[in-house]
C-alpha cells in the first residue's frame, strides 16, 4: 500500500467555503491521478495502511468493531443491518473480482480517517478530489437510533491555511449496496504547489456510521477534450491483423477554459506508459501502420496552459482511443467430407479450427455463421466456409453436398380387356442410381422385370411397379387391368313358347351392369331397351309380340370399350 496514494482519499474542496452534500465534481476532462487509491487486490484480509494515514486501528476481523478498519475484497455475514458486498468499486472498471476496499467501523467520537499530501501542483490550476463511498447500513438503519456516515473533506496549505472544505451530509442507507462518488474541485492559489488533504468523520459510532471507501482520486480538471477516429463520434476500438497496413486520422475538439492552451498527442503501447508523439501538437494527427506489430496502441490528446506544458500534474487529457493489432495463430480449418443426400433430405455440415465461421452460399442452410449448420439444398451445391479467430489469418475450406433425385414410378393408366385378350403395361421410372424395377404379382406377365411387359390376366388384376434406387430407397405405382367376359350376341331366337330358344340370351352381358342395350325395327322404331341385362329380351314390345323378322341392336358396354352393333332375326 502506498501512503501517497491513500491520502488521495481526502482531496480538495471547491472554494474557501463549506459545500453542501451535493458533490461538485469536474464537468470537463481530468488529468492523470496525482493521488489514486484503489487499495490493491488479493485474498482476505488485505494488509494494513502505511503509518500516519489513518488514526483508526487495523484489524484482520472482517467485521471490524468501532474504531477499527480492515481491507477486504468482499464483506458478508457480519451484522443483520449491514449489506453483503461482493465487489469493490474498481471491479466495475477492471473486472478484478479480488479488488480491495476499506471497511471502516466509525469510532464514538468524530475522528480523521485519512491524512495525505499532494505535491507538485501548479498554481492557479483547478483540481478535483473524489472518492467512492458506500453506506454499509441497510434500510433498517433509517431508524432514529442509528447514526449515518457524514464525511468532511478538507484541503489546506502546508502552513495550515484552509483552502476548501466539502461536507457530504448524512449518507442515506439504500435498499441494496450502492457505491456513490463524492467530490469537489478547487483552484490552487499562486505560490501553492503542495496541499494536505484530510477526511474527517463527523457522525458518532455505536449504532450505524459504518462505511466502505474505494477509488480515491486527486487530479487536474480542465476543458472538455473529445477525440475520435476521423470524427468525434467514432470512438470504438479499431482492430487490425498483424503484418497488415492501415492509416487512421485522429481528430480532437478542445473546449474553453485555458487562456493559452498547448496540445500534445501521446501514445501508450501495451500499457507501458504515455509518451509524446514528436511534432503532433494540433487537433488532428495521422497514424500510419505498416506491417503492423501485434499489441494494443492507445492514443490521447493532452491539453494544458502553455506554461504548464512540462508539468504533467497540471494538465488534462482526452479519453484514450485504441487500435488493437492481433496476432492470433494461423487458422487451420477443417470441414466434414463431401456427402450425398436424397432430394428433400438434410445433412449437418461441420467445420472447426477457429472462433468465427461464414458459409457461402447461404442457400439451403439454417445458419451461415456457425460451425455446424444444417444443409437442405435442392440441388448439388458446393459450400465454402471461411474460418477465422478474429478476422485475421482466415482459412477457407469447401464441401460438396450431392443431391440425388428421388426415384419415381408411374405404372400408367388403368386398362380394360376382355377375357383372353392381352395388353401392354407402360411403366415409367426416373431418379438417380436406379438399380432395378419389377412388377408384382407376376401372374399373367410375360416379363415382370420389363417396364413394358405384356399382361394377359384371367381376371381383374392390379399390378404394382417397384422402382429401386441404390441411394434413395424404393417407390411404387399401381395399375388396374379390368378383365371382362367376352360378349356373345346370338343372331336369332324363336320366342314361340316351346321352351327352346325362347329368349335372346346375350352371353357375358350380365357382367356389364352399366351397359345400355337397345333394339330397333328396320324403320328405326325402338322396340327394346335395357340397362344392364338382368332379364333377356323375350321378343315383345309393350306386352305384345313383335312380328317375326330382322331387328337391329346397339350394345354400349359403358366401360370405355366401343359399342357393339348388328342384327338379330326373330323366328316364329
Amino acid at each position: 500500500m502506498r501512503p501517497r496514494i491513500l491520502n488521495l482519499f481526502l482531496t480538495v474542496i471547491i472554494l474557501v467555503i463549506t459545500i453542501g452534500a451535493k458533490a461538485q465534481t469536474c464537468s470537463g476532462s481530468l488529468g492523470d491521478p496525482i493521488i489514486l487509491q484503489t487499495f490493491g487486490s488479493g485474498s482476505n484480509p488485505g494488509p494494513p495502511l502505511a503509518p500516519g494515514i489513518t488514526n483508526f486501528i487495523y484489524t484482520t476481523n472482517p467485521c471490524a468493531e468501532d474504531g477499527y478498519y480492515t481491507i477486504l475484497n468482499s464483506s458478508s455475514g457480519c451484522h443483520s443491518d449491514w449489506h453483503d458486498v461482493v465487489h469493490d468499486h474498481t471491479f466495475y472498471t477492471t473486472g478484478d473480482p479480488n479488488g480491495y476496499f476499506m471497511l471502516v467501523n466509525a469510532s464514538f467520537e468524530p475522528s480523521t480517517f485519512f491524512t495525505q499530501t499532494a505535491n507538485g501542483l501548479c498554481p492557479n490550476t483547478v483540481y478535483e478530489f473524489s472518492a467512492y463511498i458506500l453506506n454499509l447500513g441497510t434500510l433498517a438503519s433509517l431508524a432514529p437510533n442509528y447514526s449515518r456516515p457524514n464525511i468532511t473533506f478538507s484541503v489546506q496549505t502546508m502552513g495550515g491555511q484552509v483552502l476548501a472544505t466539502y461536507n457530504t451530509g448524512e449518507i442515506k442507507p439504500t435498499s441494496s449496496p450502492e457505491w456513490t462518488k463524492y467530490g469537489t474541485y478547487f483552484t490552487t492559489p499562486v505560490g501553492v504547489t503542495d496541499v494536505i488533504v484530510k477526511m474527517t468523520n463527523n457522525a458518532p459510532g455505536g449504532m450505524g456510521n459504518d462505511l466502505l471507501l474505494d477509488d480515491i482520486a486527486f487530479r487536474a480538471c480542465g476543458p472538455v477534450v473529445l477525440t475520435g477516429f476521423g470524427d468525434l463520434t467514432s470512438t470504438a476500438t479499431q482492430n487490425m491483423c498483424a503484418g497488415t497496413s492501415a492509416d487512421y486520422k485522429l481528430t480532437a475538439s478542445v473546449g474553453t477554459g485555458y487562456v493559452s492552451p498547448f496540445l500534445q498527442w501521446q501514445i501508450n503501447y501495451n500499457n507501458t506508459g504515455w509518451v509524446n508523439i514528436p511534432g503532433q501538437t494540433s487537433t488532428t494527427t495521422d497514424i500510419k501502420f505498416t506491417n503492423a506489430v501485434p499489441g494494443t496502441y492507445m492514443y490521447r490528446l493532452v491539453v494544458g496552459e502553455g506554461q504548464n506544458e512540462s508539468s504533467p500534474t497540471c494538465n488534462v487529457s482526452s479519453e484514450p482511443l485504441s487500435v488493437v493489432v492481433s496476432n492470433e495463430p494461423k487458422v487451420v480449418a477443417t470441414v466434414s467430407g463431401s456427402a450425398t443426400i436424397c432430394s428433400g433430405a438434410s445433412i449437418q455440415l461441420t467445420a472447426s479450427g477457429g472462433l468465427y465461421y461464414q458459409w457461402t452460399p447461404s442457400t439451403g442452410l439454417d445458419h451461415d455463421d456457425i460451425p455446424n449448420p444444417v444443409a437442405t439444398p435442392t440441388e448439388t451445391t458446393t459450400y465454402n466456409v471461411k474460418v477465422s479467430n478474429d478476422g485475421c489469418f482466415d482459412d477457407t475450406k469447401s464441401v460438396t453436398v450431392t443431391v440425388n433425385a428421388n426415384p419415381t414410378a408411374n405404372a400408367g393408366n388403368d386398362k380394360v380387356i376382355f377375357k383372353g385378350q392381352a395388353v401392354t403395361l407402360n411403366g415409367i421410372e426416373t431418379g438417380d442410381n436406379i438399380t432395378s424395377f419389377y412388377w408384382t404379382p407376376t401372374t399373367g406377365l410375360d416379363n415382370p422385370s420389363s417396364l413394358t411387359p405384356t399382361a394377359s390376366p384371367a381376371e381383374t388384376t392390379t399390378y404394382t411397379l417397384h422402382v429401386v434406387s441404390q441411394t434413395c430407397g424404393t417407390v411404387t405405382s399401381s395399375v388396374k387391368i379390368t378383365v371382362f367376359t367376352k360378349i356373345t350376341v346370338p343372331n336369332t331366337f324363336s320366342p314361340n313358347g316351346d321352351g327352346v330358344n325362347d329368349y335372346w340370351d346375350i352371353g357375358g352381358l350380365i357382367t356389364f351392369p352399366e351397359s345400355l342395350t337397345t333394339v330397333y325395327t328396320r324403320d328405326g322404331q325402338q322396340v327394346f331397351k335395357s340397362t344392364g341385362y338382368p332379364k333377356p329380351w323375350d321378343g315383345t314390345y309393350n306386352g305384345a309380340q313383335v312380328p317375326a323378322g330382322t331387328y337391329y341392336y346397339i350394345i354400349d358396354p359403358k366401360n370405355g370399350m366401343p359399342a357393339l352393333s348388328g342384327w338379330v332375326v326373330i323366328v316364329r
